[in-house]
């Protein structure tokens, strides 16, 4: 797929038709792409299955979410969470060259992958962890989770990863946000945002309060 056809599909999420930057994110989305469609033939990285729907449920989604989500300049640690195929990690490490980004992916094959794509993007800001969450030993400030398994018990180890003042993000459906509410203790939930696309999901952000000392 040609980049300026990438560059219309991502309109609705990021506009990346102007500025030093965008035409680099625009490149790097471009090999990202042709890397998943190579992957995606071995492994099960994506159920979908039409080009232009990637681009825009993948990667449309996880640059609107990291628009919304990071300053410009920022200098956090975030954390995804059950990475995957790497979104929206991936996407927000070329978003925020500035920022350290760690995916965490129990799943070797899929780990392969992701050290592949950043590879072959020159994202130096990107450490993939190899284990499960439960094993991680630090915390982010912004934490980051879509489509994984096991929601409640997932969004509970998010939860637990996030550090005092940080934020946890979910990339989920609406029908998934009472669960969310109810299941990650120590979160002060704002008004979800919808994704663009119309596909009934949402970005939902919150915080995490300091303990009582």
């Amino acid at each position: 797929m040609e980049t300026n056809i990438i560059i219309d599909l991502l309109r609705p999420y990021i506009d990346l038709r102007q500025g030093p930057r965008s035409q680099i994110i625009a490149e790097q989305t471009q090999t990202y792409f042709e890397l998943l469609l190579k992957w995606n033939a071995k492994i099960n990285l994506t159920a979908i299955r039409k080009a232009g729907d990637m681009v825009t449920r993948h990667f449309g989604e996880s640059f609107f979410a990291a628009k919304t989500l990071i300053p410009e300049g920022w200098r956090g640690h975030i954390i995804d969470l059950g990475s995957g195929a790497g979104f929206p990690g991936l996407p927000v490490a070329m978003f925020s060259p500035e920022s350290e980004v760690t995916l965490i992916e129990a799943s070797t094959k899929k780990a392969v992958f992701l050290s592949e794509v950043a590879f072959a993007l020159k994202l130096t800001n990107v450490k993939i962890f190899r284990e499960r969450a439960e094993v991680y030993p630090g915390k982010g400030d912004l934490v980051t989770m879509r489509a994984v398994e096991k929601f409640e018990r997932t969004l509970s180890l998010a939860a637990g990863l996030v550090q005092d003042g940080g934020k946890l993000a979910l990339m989920i459906g609406t029908s998934q946000f009472e669960i969310a509410k109810s299941a990650a203790n120590g979160i002060v939930w704002q008004a979800p945002s919808e994704l663009p696309g119309g596909h009934s999901r949402i970005l939902l952000t919150g915080l995490k309060a300091p303990e009582p000392s």
